[in-house]
């Protein structure tokens, strides 16, 4: 995986159409993405960028910039993806995430905002907590949780798990690229199965979609069913990791679960069952929905 763009054999391409320069490039993916995307002119923009190996600065510096034969091919091959209802970050092969670049596949999940609660709360215990060290991330996928948090915490002892060898292979490839491989241990693992502990972190990003739910969402039809369907609450994973959780947690140690929106009570109570002395907290998103399930054991 290289973050080239390329055509699937599946999908049709206009080899006729063209676009002669950035603008007419600019211009053509703004009307043909416009009912795929509640965002085309800034994905053509991406697109673009990514095609060009350019900043988007330098895209829209630069309408009359002429593009190759060659570029001009490999844009209306990318656009027709787009259109099939393939996601952007797919078709790039890569996307940003907590300020780094990571690749990706549809054999692991978008990194998406939202996660980065979780990121932004588990680097603040640690910063406050010096001495805890040994960290677990379950469901890594692409790795992009554990990558960020062995890059900002550079003593972290880090061990990432995935049921998908197609998803340890994504991660691997970017703890490889990010030069972390030494940092971040990878093991194909059932959620705790197998592990030893004690760990003083362990957060997860699980499938937490009902699948009645997920079935009528874009995602289910182009991103891993494996990553997102939680089984008919949503919650069979969670219920799942919190039962062996205790088992593997550290004195005064965090677990922090992403979860559904919906599933804040629900959640908790999973929680308080499994840790019943434990300090038990919901935090929300930058949209003001609950997202983060926040467990913190006593000493």
């Amino acid at each position: 995986m290289n973050g080239k763009l390329k055509a699937p054999s599946t999908i049709e391409i206009n080899v006729n159409e063209t676009f002669a320069t950035v603008g007419d490039a600019l211009a053509a993916a703004r009307g043909r993405l416009a009912a795929h995307s509640d965002t085309p002119a800034q994905d053509g923009q991406v697109l673009l960028a990514h095609l060009l190996e350019q900043p988007r600065s330098w895209v829209l510096a630069h309408p009359d910039a002429t593009l190759s034969h060659a570029q001009q091919e490999a844009l209306a091959a990318a656009m027709a993806r787009l259109e099939s209802g393939e996601p952007l970050p797919y078709v790039l092969g890569e996307w940003d995430f907590f300020g780094l670049r990571f690749l990706i596949s549809p054999a692991a999940l978008i990194p998406r905002p939202e996660t980065e609660l979780l990121l932004g709360t588990a680097l603040d215990w640690l910063g406050a907590h010096p001495d805890q060290r040994r960290g677990l991330e379950v469901g890594t996928g692409s790795g992009c949780i554990a990558a960020a948090l062995a890059t900002h915490i550079p003593d972290l002892e880090l061990v990432a798990t995935d049921i998908s060898p197609a998803a340890l292979q994504v991660a691997r490839e970017n703890t490889e690229r990010l030069g972390l491989a030494e940092r971040v241990q990878l093991v194909k693992a059932d959620l705790l199965a197998g592990l030893s502990g004690p760990y003083d972190l362990i957060c997860a990003n699980l499938p937490y979609i009902p699948s009645q739910r997920l079935r009528g969402l874009a995602v289910y039809s182009h991103e891993p069913t494996l990553a997102l369907d939680g089984g008919p609450d949503g919650l069979d994973y969670i219920a799942r990791l919190l039962e062996d959780a205790p088992s593997l947690l550290a004195p005064g140690g965090l677990v922090l679960l992403e979860i559904d929106a919906e599933q804040e009570e629900s959640a908790q109570a999973l929680a308080r069952a499994a840790f019943p002395q434990a300090k038990i907290a919901i935090q929300h998103d930058l949209a003001g929905l609950p997202r983060l399930l926040v467990i913190e054991s006593k000493e």
